[in-house]
């Protein structure tokens, strides 16, 4: 398995600061490949060495995940694991699940680690994480600590510079939307008449007094002109909306019933296996809608979904990311079958995009891949060396900024806030792959390693991802923008294929055509005179499977729906 180019960045950076400084944090969104990217610094730290290294998760489904994709990225290293039922340290590298490792019994267990490495590390400075980290730094002083999370400030603004004094890298939504790998936000700012009141809202320690913003929202005239908008502009989309209090949730579930729209609510206080009822009918299609307050803004997803409605404001840009996040995720074609997502709404009709102005500040329009060392700059409250380009601590939560009141009254009664009218990253300057267009049309492009190939092919106004590897059927990878399907197929080569088999940069692929490989190919494609090796090897893959690809393609264009 190989790496994405802004993962490896991300890797060597995380890799330099842990050089240096013993520990570090590093910031990567929903899509950016957290996992994939925790894994290799976790093995490139290792290396060749005995050392030992412990990777934490709080939850047993991500301990499960974070054990099966480290495998992936680093094959060759054995793995262990502890959580309520096995309790094992004999891997070089042990999952373990906080709340069962935090216990004082299991930490007189723990062997002396070299590194421990913490998933969702916002949680690090809970009581049960710096058990953990006290004992791993009592055991060796030398022990070093990297910790990834999509967002580092906390809501009770309790800072990370007890754990960490540095941030390696941050991987922006905004890369990862013009790379490709998220779906762009349509933003739309709709004041019903309550922006005014909700800006006098007073702020707690944490956020916005909730229970205030349930006075302003929780109306039936707002209530009826959110569901007016929503049906104006995401009617036909699945949805999920993030109300203030329960009890506004509860109304506004009941209204979008009313009005003959399949809708659930979600509470912090349901059962699991309601609340998982809920989300299983919300997943098979079965519900339009799914209401919560602040459930479903980390560790859940359901890819279709592509519109999100904010019924509360939000004093804090990582919150309102995380909200806006649950619908940015693309569709794998193979899990959603007929699904084409190519954006996603966002309705806000709080002031949580006019405060916080778009979901980035830096985006690098231009397809530049930077190099070396992150820079950086000094938090000014916390003295912690942070990305140069960040807004608000991840340390301590310090604005560095003042909030930007966003649009005019006028723009932001109708108009798209979401700031990412910009040009793709070129994915096929920087894919580790050399893509070759093969009818000079701009129409069909196929890239291939030695284990697999990709190739995206334009018909009906929609792009088509489709890959195909050894011992595998081929396969329907993506549908929708080129950019989405680019990456979709640039994905499937790098699942498939090792630092070894990219060779875009191999000499070889622009010699002449071997005698073999022109016996396959008809005749007005060999009498072309600037023929390659890589160009005849990527039409001669596309001859071989052109009947599964033309399947694949014309079977999902009739049975599109729009997500």
């Amino acid at each position: 398995m190989r790496l994405r180019p802004r993962q490896k960045l991300f890797v060597e950076r995380s890799l330099s600061a842990l050089g240096t400084r013993a520990n570090t944090l590093g910031i990567a969104p929903t899509g950016a490949g957290k996992t994939i990217m925790l894994s290799a610094v976790t093995g490139e730290s290792l290396g060749d060495s005995a050392s030992k290294a412990c990777v934490l998760a709080h939850r047993d489904e991500l301990t499960a995940q974070n054990r099966d994709k480290f495998r992936r990225v680093v094959p060759g290293v054995s793995t262990s694991v502890v959580d309520a039922t096995t309790k094992s340290w004999d891997g070089q590298v042990t999952f373990a699940m906080v709340p069962t490792l935090a216990r004082q019994a299991n930490l007189a267990g723990m062997p002396k680690l070299d590194l421990l490495v913490i998933d969702e590390a916002h949680h690090a400075v809970a009581d049960s994480y710096r058990r953990i980290v006290d004992r791993v730094r009592e055991a060796n002083p030398d022990a070093r600590v990297f910790g990834v999370t999509a967002t580092p400030n906390r809501g009770d603004k309790k800072g990370l510079r007890e754990v960490f004094d540095n941030v390696a890298d941050q991987v922006r939504l905004g890369e990862l939307i013009a790379s490709g790998h998220l779906v762009p936000p349509r933003t739309f700012v709709i004041d019903v008449g309550v922006q005014d009141e909700l800006r006098s809202v007073r702020k707690t320690m944490s956020d916005f007094d909730m229970a205030e913003v349930a006075e302003v929202m929780d109306r039936a005239p707002v209530t009826d002109e959110v569901i007016r908008h929503w049906k104006d502009k995401a009617g036909d989309r699945q949805t999920v909306v993030f109300c203030s209090t329960v009890a506004h949730a509860e109304h506004v579930t009941e209204a979008f019933r009313e009005v003959g729209v399949p809708a659930a609510l979600v509470t912090g206080t349901l059962e699991a296996s309601e609340r998982k009822k809920v989300l299983d009918a919300y997943a098979a299609g079965h519900l339009r809608v799914v209401v919560n307050v602040a459930v479903l803004t980390e560790g859940w997803d359901h890819p279709p979904t592509s519109c999100v409605v904010l019924l509360r404001p939000s004093s804090y840009k990582s919150t309102m990311i995380q909200m806006v996040g649950r619908g940015l995720r693309t569709v794998d074609p193979a899990q959603h079958p007929g699904i084409v997502k190519s954006d996603c709404v966002v309705l806000d009709f709080g002031t949580s995009s006019l405060t916080h102005g778009t979901l980035e500040q830096d985006v690098d329009l231009d397809g530049h891949t930077p190099t070396g060392e992150a820079p950086t700059k000094a938090c000014p409250a916390c003295a912690a060396d942070i990305p140069l380009g960040a807004r608000e601590c991840p340390l301590c939560g310090e604005l560095l900024i003042e909030p930007e009141d966003g649009a005019s009254g006028e723009e932001a009664g109708t108009g798209s806030l979401s700031g990412f009218v910009m040009s793709e990253i070129d994915l096929l300057k920087r894919s580790s792959f050399a893509w070759d267009d093969l009818f000079d049309d701009d129409a069909a492009l196929m890239a291939s390693g030695f284990n697999a190939w990709g190739g995206v092919f334009f018909l009906e106004g929609r792009w088509h991802a489709v890959g195909g590897a050894r011992n595998e059927p081929t396969r329907l990878l993506g549908v929708g923008e080129r950019t989405v399907c680019l990456a979709q197929a640039d994905d499937w080569l790098n699942t498939h294929e090792s630092d070894e088999s990219a060779f875009k940069s191999k000499r070889w692929l622009n010699q002449a055509p071997t005698e073999k490989q022109l016996q396959y190919l008809p005749a007005a494609q060999r009498q072309d005179y600037g023929l390659t090796r890589y160009r005849a090897s990527a039409l001669i893959t596309f001859q071989f499977n052109r009947r599964d690809i033309r399947r694949l393609v014309m079977t999902a264009a009739p049975e599109r729906r729009a997500a």
